[in-house]
């Protein structure tokens, strides 16, 4: 009976769906075919969740259960990838070609090796895939990417001192934006909000629907509201702990005070927006 299970093509990179007819352990080592490319993967899971997979389009299948032959060949790729990153970058060196080796992957049955690189804009790398060729005679591909995905090839610890989620647990890149932050109640400095990418820290995206639950039952900063001590606006707003500071529009004591969310009436919301200033300095973060 064919089944559909969950593979990784190496250690920290994309989770992808196989069709199977067998059954594998968690941790076996199979041969894949995705995309007309042949590779060696590690079952990560012998069912995969139909739920989170139900837009993916693109299913791989299983050939076979690694061989000893197999995983000979996937250590002669892995010595070939590492001398192919030295010639490469010595030759990037020889040329002066203004871009950053970041990674080289050969294909499982040798007919091409992928250079992964970035670069600051569009470069003439012609002379160096020439030099290449020569060199391991088979098919070379140049493929340039951003920094996102260097981070995740490269790897590192994030400020929360754990390992980056592109690198660890993210199947894919999500997609984040400053607006998250802002609704979170962040800092909106760049260095609070952003990782070793450069970009809006991938963990944003991770509570953001509890937040958008929250703020549709909460009145946002300026909004005026009913107290148990008249009418107000809202000055601050904290969520998590389900209270508001508000200042009276009119009595003796007009500094903000503390109010649970249930003591006050909405009377007139507002909606939740960031400074152009603001927003003109962060709009970087949000690119690849």
């Amino acid at each position: 009976m064919e089944k559909v299970i969950e593979v990784r093509l190496k250690k920290f990179g994309k989770i992808y769906l196989c069709k199977t007819e067998k059954s594998f352990k968690i941790g076996d080592k199979v041969v894949v075919e995705f995309e007309d490319n042949v590779n060696l993967a590690t079952v990560v899971s012998q069912n995969a969740d139909k739920e989170r997979y139900k837009n993916e389009n693109k299913i791989g299948t299983v050939l076979r259960k690694a061989s000893v032959k197999d995983l000979k060949i996937h250590a002669e790729q892995v010595y070939l990838e590492k001398k192919a990153y030295e010639v490469c970058k010595k030759n990037i060196e020889r040329l002066e070609i203004p871009m950053r080796l970041i990674k080289v992957k050969s294909l499982f049955d040798g007919s091409k090796l992928i250079f992964y690189f970035t670069a600051e804009g569009r470069v003439d790398f012609r002379r160096l895939v020439r030099a290449l060729a020569v060199v391991f005679k088979t098919r070379i591909e140049l493929r340039q990417v951003g920094v996102r995905d260097k981070a995740k090839i490269v790897g590192g610890l994030g400020i929360c001192g754990k390992e980056l989620c592109c690198r660890g647990v993210l199947p894919k890149f999500q997609s984040v934006s400053v607006k998250m932050a802002k609704e979170q109640g962040m800092s909106l400095s760049p260095g609070k909000i952003s990782g070793i990418c450069g970009r809006l820290m991938c963990c944003l995206k991770y509570e953001q629907e509890v937040y958008d639950e929250l703020w549709k039952k909460s009145p946002k900063i300026g909004a005026i509201v009913d107290t148990p001590d008249g009418r107000g606006a809202v000055t601050e707003v904290n969520l998590l702990m389900n209270n508001i500071k508000v200042s009276l529009l009119s009595g003796e004591n007009l500094r903000p005070k503390l109010y649970s969310m249930k003591d006050v009436k909405i009377i007139e919301n507002k909606k939740i927006s960031i400074d152009k200033k603001e927003w003109d300095k962060l709009k970087e973060l949000e690119g690849k």
